[in-house]
Order: C-alpha cells, then sequence, then structure tokens
C-alpha cells in the first residue's frame, strides 16, 4: 500500500472512530452503536485493543451514556407515579426510602464451645498434618519442632513433680494389687 491510501484509511478509522465514541454516549451498548456506525463488533473491540486513547473515549463516553438511560429512567418512573402508576410508586419507595426497603430478620442462637483435644484427637490431627507436610518440609519441620517441644515439657513437668519416695519408680511399673480374697 502507498501512503496515499493509508492515509486515506486513517483519516477514515478517526472518522469513524468519533463516531462511535459519538454513538456511544447516546447509546451506551456496544452493538446497537456499531450497527449505527455499521462497523463490525470485532472491528471496534480491535480498536479498543490496538489504539488505547480510543479505549478510553468509549469508556468515558459508554460510561456518560450510561447516565443520560439513567436519567431517562428516573423521569420515566417519575411521570409513571404522577400518573398514580401503584408499581411505580411501590418501586421507588422500596429504593429511595429507608422505611419501605425490603429487610429481612435473622434470629441465631450462637453457641461457641471451646474444648481441648483428647490426646487420641490430638494424635490424628498431627498425622493428618504429617501427611499433608509431606511436600512441605518447612511445614514438617515445625510439627517436629512442636512435637518435640511438647515431650520435652512433659518430661520437664515429670521430673518437677517427683518427690524423694518416687525418684526411683519412674519409668518402671508396679505389678497390679491381687484382690485380698483371692491372696
Amino acid at each position: 500500500m502507498d501512503k496515499k491510501t493509508k492515509k486515506k484509511i486513517s483519516i477514515r478509522q478517526d472518522t469513524m472512530k468519533t463516531s462511535m465514541v459519538e454513538q456511544l454516549k447516546k447509546t451506551p451498548i456496544v452493538q446497537i452503536a456499531c450497527e449505527k456506525v455499521e462497523i463490525s463488533r470485532a472491528t471496534y473491540y480491535r480498536w479498543r485493543t490496538d489504539d488505547k486513547a480510543f479505549a478510553e473515549s468509549a469508556d468515558a463516553a459508554i460510561a456518560e451514556g450510561s447516565l443520560l438511560i439513567n436519567d431517562l429512567a428516573e423521569s420515566q418512573l417519575v411521570s409513571a407515579i404522577r400518573d398514580k402508576n401503584f408499581g411505580a410508586v411501590v418501586f421507588w419507595l422500596k429504593h429511595h426510602h429507608r422505611a419501605y426497603t425490603t429487610k429481612v430478620e435473622i434470629n441465631a442462637n450462637i453457641k461457641q464451645l471451646i474444648e481441648e483435644l483428647t490426646p487420641e484427637q490430638e494424635k490424628v490431627i498431627e498425622e493428618a498434618l504429617r501427611l499433608v507436610a509431606l511436600s512441605s518440609p518447612d511445614v514438617n519441620d515445625s510439627i517436629q519442632n512442636e512435637s518435640k517441644q511438647q515431650k520435652q515439657n512433659e518430661l520437664s513437668s515429670r521430673e518437677n513433680n517427683k518427690g524423694p519416695e518416687n525418684q526411683d519408680s519412674i519409668g518402671k511399673t508396679e505389678p497390679p494389687a491381687i484382690p485380698e480374697h483371692l491372696s
């Protein structure tokens, strides 16, 4: 293509882009605006991709067009209210007056229980966490460190609780007592 043809195409595209933006201000629906300007939706979206300034102008035009449509809709609603259309009156009140909005009442009894885990539950959770953590060494190390710390705390607790009379019995188990009638 020669420079002259490219320039003509560029001028025509700029004119069509301007027309498209103006149409979007009047009707903020891309399909309808494309039909009015006689371009395809694909062309419109290609222009948006290729030309950021056009995309920004189109977005601003759509926002402006939406405001226009909102004004028209509210005008029609007010006209319907003046004509004593009960549905229009109810709609207006529900959306513009706090006393008439739709309300939802929720009643609930919330009971929060905080229970300590049993040793069996703790073991199940530790095993589940261990299995989940197989892919994450950091989590696995953290679980092992917590387990070691817990065992150390238990040992130190036992040592602090042993008196002189039961020092020798740590780690030893006594046989069960025999009932008197059997001895």
